[in-house]
């Protein structure tokens, strides 16, 4: 890798890798405030700024905007995650300097418009109600608010309806004021991309940002807990989560290939037992995922309810299984799959960027991919078995159902289960 990173006097800090051979780019920059920055009352307003920074600046309109980009044959976009707000587009090398002139315009000088407020406002609350309808998508905010109940990481990041309807200007502008901050940005930018340049650019457009402190977050911490919704569906809906390992924590790699040998694919133990062996599911699937502080191991499965119970007491012994039963053909699948996931991901710039502010949020460097390769290698057969017994008998548990769950074991049969 030719990662290169400066840090501007204000804390700014900008991170490229060249890629040679490519012609096109993606450059963006990612705000290291998500919706756990929030406070109770502002949940959802990261992700409603994120949409009001497309809504016009004092040099251009919305359209403005969109034609920058488009009239070279780019496009841009943002998303709002727990940790993140990025803004990013992907351009042909010679149009980085426009892509990043629109991003930092819009970046600092959205007028947040009181009437294109109002237009967003309801664009927003049906984004909410489109995943309200939506099942596998809803009960995952669920699973969330159980491992995480009344803390900053377990709320939405859509925020309810009731909080969006009451977002003033002011609330966004205070948003911006208190979490904006250079020492709280990454400006990233892969492929056809000249370090220096980007540079030069980066201090014109955010040198003179006055530096502040950083926004602070609360510790998370993993409770777990049950939440049943019933509704008359089609299918009942399962969602488990198990605490696991932080990104930080040398037990990352391990939850991460455990997470790919129970249900990363089609060879997986839950998919072979489960959809495979005995027709229970269609989809089924698990992966660990990973927050500065916390993690998670995250099962889902979409069934009948009258198989309900049957799956889930399933899944659980499968767990059971995997802690005596995981073989070093399972490992070494599993390591290639996470391994070449990793490597086809980073043959595109746009995932090369994300990578690289994520890697400056968590670390303040990139680390080389043969350094993340040596970790996946590292871990052992006895690593993995480890992580799955203790996964299932002792780490927190949290539970989502949808759907006709009315069937499905209770909370004390679930943990019964685990431990017997």
């Amino acid at each position: 890798m030719s990662v290169e990173l400066h840090t501007l006097s204000n804390g700014f800090r900008i991170v490229t890798e060249r890629m040679p051979g490519l012609q096109s780019a993606a450059i963006g920059v990612w705000v290291l405030t998500g919706a756990r920055n929030e406070r109770p009352e502002q949940n959802g307003i990261a992700h409603f700024l994120e949409h009001m920074a497309f809504k016009g600046t004092e040099r251009r309109s919305a359209l403005d905007i969109a034609e920058a980009i488009e009239d070279v044959g780019g496009y841009i976009n943002a998303y709002t995650s727990r940790e993140a707000t990025a803004y990013y587009a992907r351009v042909l090398g010679p149009d980085v300097p426009l892509a990043l002139d629109v991003i930092a315009d819009i970046l600092r000088a959205s007028v947040l418009d009181p009437r294109e407020i109002e237009v967003e406002r309801g664009v927003i609350l049906q984004e909410i109600g489109q995943a309200l309808d939506t099942p596998d998508d809803v009960i995952f905010d669920w699973l969330q608010e159980r491992a995480y109940p009344d803390q900053p990481l377990g709320r939405s990041i859509l925020g309810p309806a009731e909080r969006v309807r009451g977002f003033s200007r002011e609330d966004l502008q205070d948003f911006v004021a208190e979490h904006y901050a250079p020492g709280n940005m990454v400006l990233s930018a892969a492929g056809d991309v000249d370090h220096s340049e980007i540079v030069r650019l980066a201090e014109q457009a955010f040198g003179d940002l006055a530096a502040r402190p950083a926004s602070k977050v609360l510790p998370a911490r993993f409770e777990g807990g049950d939440l049943r919704v019933k509704k008359k569906l089609e299918q009942a809906h399962l969602a488990l989560a198990f605490e696991a390992p932080a990104v930080t924590d040398p037990g990352i790699y391990a939850a991460q290939i455990l997470g790919s040998a129970l249900g990363g694919g089609m060879s997986s133990r839950l998919f072979q037992e489960i959809r495979e062996k005995r027709g229970l599911c269609y989809t089924i699937f698990a992966q660990a995922g990973a927050y500065s502080d916390s993690g998670m191991m995250t099962i889902y499965a979409g069934t009948s309810g009258e198989q309900l119970g049957e799956l889930t007491m399933l899944t659980l012994d499968e767990m059971k299984r995997a802690a005596d039963g995981l073989t070093m053909a399972e490992l070494e699948r599993a390591r290639a799959q996470m391994k070449a996931g990793l490597l086809m991901g980073l043959e595109s710039p746009s995932s090369r960027a994300e990578r690289m502010a994520r890697m400056i949020q968590i670390w303040g460097r990139v680390p080389g991919l043969e350094e993340v390769v040596a970790k996946v290698d590292a871990v052992t057969l006895p690593d993995l078995r480890d992580m799955a017994g203790r996964m299932v008998a002792e780490a927190r548990m949290a539970v989502a159902l949808y759907g006709p769950v009315s069937k499905a074991p209770d909370w004390d049969a679930l943990n019964a289960r685990r431990a017997a």
